[in-house]
């Protein structure tokens, strides 16, 4: 038998196991030692591991293992050839791709994706084409052809593929659309959405922005029809099997492939020249009519960009194309530009505020056509170069050549968005890591776009004169035909500032695109001493984080003697956390971040807000509307971050009695609004019958005071629209009676519906089962896209569930209504308590479909996701939309909108934890 060891026997043998095991890592991490295939060589060997390559589908190696395409190769033109089959829903195509060697190699490696190739060719120099075998590896939607002997640098070459695929039927790539026309006939069309990375599903290419090549493309097409790509057309010719091919002009600019475009459809135009362009906007002939506003709002904004820019727009032609069945809103195609119908589309009874929506879509794209088409960023990491800049354009644009629009609310609502998703911890930097096709769609979202464009903003202010424009100009033009990383902006803006007043623009821009988030600015006075400090404004902290964000703040204030106009503007730059400024002691208070221009909260402390609350509640005019919003929408985020009670949030909220601007109005009611479905989500519905109580105490006034007949001003089109749907939701008689009389009306054919008020008037008719009936044949029937859109959302968040039922189905089958709205009815559904549950459940039965029809990571599953959970605050639900998410694995799991959903549950629910009893005591 075995005898127990000795203490002594067990020590040695622990004593020789620690020997053995540190000889084993030494020799493990041994320097110069590079374990291959082979272990590790005798001797050091500086050789290069070997790489390991994936199998292709043969079974072959492919020769690339990286997401991105090797730099040795590179496109310089394309010649396309695209033959869609309307009937059979499918196409061919070949491409012949003249290509330049950078740098010696054995391979060509580019992007292909759902295509089957025929036959590839090669050609290099002025040699003879020979048949080649092309390997392909589809996780990385990519093929290569290998060579026993190296390309060498300088040689050209040409790589001619032909292939054949399936019309894409889900909104990207080459794919099918419909309609019907006013006969009933249904009409087949076929349309493009390349960016980002779809371009290679409908031809082979070099799908990545930094690679520029011209162009030049023939579409074969069917008698009555009209082929429409980048350039003009240059030739038709006739075919066989009856059919016309059209060539283009090839591309006079260098383009990336997902800026290319073409569309085969029954469309009809309409036609300007300006400024040496042939501007046209296509449409199906039933809404000809429709699209006169876009074709003088194209040109008007064309004229204004050629002189800002100081650059002229370089093609002959640009074509706006409204298309039937578009899931983006938009896509700024080089001569191209591609709309959704609701964003392009306006008949001549159209409110102010719906062609506020369409010139500001139209300002985007064209926008794009210098920021993001002539100078391109180098890679998705930047894309807000492309979109911030877009976005900062179309709202100055506006401004600039349609003052009437007052488009400066609409702008102010964004950034205040854009503050509140900025300020999760899932939020991202605005240049950030984009690796894989879905981390490349999710950099699609409000940090690239309205965050990109609300810095462009607080910078254009910090400048003096006429710096930025200057500083932009000078990088058109240093960097057109080229691509782009963000310091190249900001050293062009560097440059332009001759006088050095702003000694370092980079330095201080960077820490707004180099880092996420935002500063919270607190603001404490002693006497005549006003002591800034900063840190970062983060609703939930990860321990992961190094030490705190600091921020380079150009923080502008104004005071009590003089706060209405921009002469009485004082800037002040907090560079470290702390800084103090004098201000003299008879001054009673100060507002930081005048007009909210900056991209930072502001906490005034106790005595601050109390002066400042004290200073509205006399006197609400005494900070502009801008200021006044910035202040409810501050006090609110504060409370979300626990820094002030919602006791206090409520003494703000009492100057609103007194309060007339749509800015404010709609802040404050926004933000109520969502509090009040909280709670009913919730079940807390005696609360939320007090917190009613208490917004209709605050705007009850303003409410009954709003008139229902046509209103030519914008902004009391927004602040109307704000507060009759307000008080239609929580059934306000006289607003239930009055939108009910205007929609019998409207029915009977003796009176429009104002398109302020059609949401409103069309929701209290949807709450009836004859209402609801009647809008569903008004929807089938209308070609009014502006008014169908807004029958959809009232149709979606009717109170009966079976009605609820029957339009999430339609939406998800895409006959009577389209598939790209159902977003739309989604987030419509989830806004209504009746309503929220059965979206949740909807999604999570239906989202292996919704996955089918929109990309992983796109923004219309970022708005699915958000929309159905951004109102939940309990355990139960954080449980079940973790876990269900959670589950979704490559279906789904990886995207940051998961995070960011789960996020924002807990933070709703850590709110209303701590929130709840006082409520109840103070309402």
């Amino acid at each position: 038998s075995c005898s127990r060891p000795s203490t002594r026997t067990t020590v040695v043998c622990v004593l020789f196991l620690v020997i053995v095991v540190s000889m084993s890592m030494v020799l493990y991490f041994l320097p110069g030692c590079t374990f291959t295939r082979t272990g590790c060589p005798k001797e050091n060997s500086t050789a290069p591991m070997e790489p390991v390559y994936p199998n292709s589908t043969t079974g072959e190696p492919f020769p690339w293992a990286e997401l991105r395409l090797p730099a040795s190769v590179r496109p310089v033109h394309y010649d396309l050839t695209v033959n869609p089959d309307l009937d059979a829903m499918t196409f061919t195509g070949r491409t012949v791709i003249s290509m330049a060697v950078l740098h010696a190699t054995k391979r060509i490696v580019l992007h292909a994706a759902d295509l089957t190739v025929t036959k590839a060719t090669f050609q290099l120099g002025e040699g003879q084409a020979r048949v080649v075998t092309l390997l392909e590896y589809k996780p990385h939607q990519q093929v290569a052809v290998r060579f026993p002997e190296e390309l060498k640098q300088g040689q050209r070459c040409v790589l001619t593929l032909d292939y054949h695929a399936s019309l894409s039927s889900t909104y990207d790539g080459f794919y099918n659309s419909s309609y019907t026309d006013k006969d009933g006939k249904k009409r087949v069309l076929a349309a493009t959405q390349f960016e980002p990375l779809y371009a290679r599903k409908a031809f082979p290419c070099f799908d990545e922005p930094a690679f520029k090549a011209t162009f030049l493309v023939r579409i074969s097409r069917r008698d009555g029809y009209v082929a429409l790509s980048n350039m003009p057309k240059a030739k038709t010719t006739n075919i066989t099997g009856g059919l016309l091919l059209d060539e283009f002009e090839k591309s006079s600019v260098n383009m990336s492939t997902y800026l290319v475009a073409f569309v085969v459809a029954t469309f009809q135009s309409v036609s300007k020249n300006v400024s040496d362009t042939l501007v046209s906007v296509y449409s199906v002939p039933e809404k000809k009519d429709h699209t006169i506003y876009a074709l003088d709002t194209a040109c008007k904004l064309l004229q204004f960009y050629n002189s800002y820019f100081d650059i002229a727009y370089p093609l002959k032609k640009l074509d706006l194309v409204a298309i039937p069945d578009f899931l983006a809103g938009a896509m700024e195609n080089w001569g191209l530009i591609t709309f959704r119908e609701t964003s392009l589309l306006v008949n001549n009874q159209s409110s102010p505020l719906q062609k506020q929506l369409i010139a500001s879509v139209v300002a985007h794209e064209l926008a794009h056509q210098w920021f993001g088409n002539l100078v391109t960023m180098s890679w998705w990491n930047d894309l807000w170069l492309n979109e911030g800049f877009a976005t900062y354009m179309q709202y100055m644009s506006l401004q600039h050549e349609y003052p009437l629009l007052d488009i400066g609310n609409h702008f102010l609502t964004v950034r205040f968005r854009a503050l509140d998703k900025d300020a999760l911890n899932s939020s991202h930097a605005v240049s950030a890591r984009a690796d894989t096709p879905e981390q490349v769609a999710e950099m699609f979202d409000s940090v690239s776009y309205e965050k990109g464009a609300s810095i462009l903003l607080m910078l254009n202010a910090s400048l003096s004169g006429d710096l930025f424009r200057k500083g932009i100009v000078g990088y058109l033009k240093k960097f057109s035909g080229s691509n782009t990383v963000t310091d190249d902006l900001w050293n062009s803006i560097a440059q332009a500032d001759v006088t050095q007043q702003h000694p370092n623009i980079p330095g201080m821009m960077n820490t707004w695109t180099q880092q996420k988030g935002f500063p919270l600015v607190s603001v404490s006075r002693d006497g005549d001493l006003v002591t800034l400090t900063q840190e970062p404004f983060l609703l939930s902290t990860d321990a992961t984080e190094s030490a705190p964000s600091r921020w380079h703040i150009p923080v502008t204030y104004v005071t009590a003697g003089c706060s209405l106009t921009p002469d009485c503007v004082q800037v002040f730059t907090l560079e470290d956390r702390n800084a103090t400024l004098k201000l003299s002691k008879d001054v009673k208070w100060l507002k930081l971040n005048f007009q909210s221009t900056g991209f930072y909260m502001v906490d005034y402390g106790t005595a601050g807000w109390a002066a400042l609350i004290e200073a509205l509640t006399e006197n609400c005019t005494v900070l502009p509307r801008e200021d006044r919003a910035s202040l409810i929408h501050n006090m609110f985020a504060l409370s979300r971050l626990g820094r002030v009670s919602f006791r206090q949030v409520l003494n703000l909220l009492a100057y609103v009695v007194n309060e007339t601007e749509a800015a404010p109005v709609s802040e404050a009611l926004a933000q109520l609004n969502t509090l009040h479905l909280q709670l009913e989500k919730r079940n807390e519905l005696d609360l939320a019958a007090h917190l009613k109580s208490y917004i209709l105490e605050r705007f009850e006034a303003l409410m009954m005071n709003q008139t229902w007949g046509e209103e030519p001003c914008v902004s009391k089109q927004e602040l109307r629209e704000a507060l009759l749907q307000t008080a239609c939701a929580l059934d306000v008689p006289d607003c239930l009676q009055k939108a009910s009389d205007l929609y019998r009306q409207y029915a009977n054919g003796s009176a429009r519906v104002p398109g302020d008020l059609q949401r409103v008037v069309f929701s209290v008719a949807a709450r009836s089962e004859d209402g609801w009936a009647e809008l569903m044949q008004t929807y089938a029937q209308s070609s009014d896209d502006a008014q169908k859109r807004k029958i959809l959302q009232a149709l979606a968040s009717t109170r009966d569930t079976r009605h609820i039922a029957r339009i999430l189905i339609e939406g998800l089958r895409g006959e009577l209504v389209q598939t790209t709205e159902l977003p739309l009815i989604i987030s419509a559904v989830s806004g209504g308590f009746a309503g929220s549950l059965l979206a949740w459940d909807f999604t999570q039965q239906n989202w292996d479909a919704l996955i089918k029809k929109f990309p992983v990571g796109s923004f219309a599953i970022q708005s699915i996701i958000m929309s159905t959970t951004s109102h939940f605050s309990t355990q139960t639900h954080l449980d079940q939309v973790r876990n269900f998410l959670g589950s979704l694995k490559k279906r789904g799991s990886q995207m940051r909108s998961v995070q960011v959903a789960v996020e924002t549950i807990m933070l709703n629910q850590r709110w209303m934890d701590a929130n709840l009893p006082d409520l109840r005591h103070w309402l």
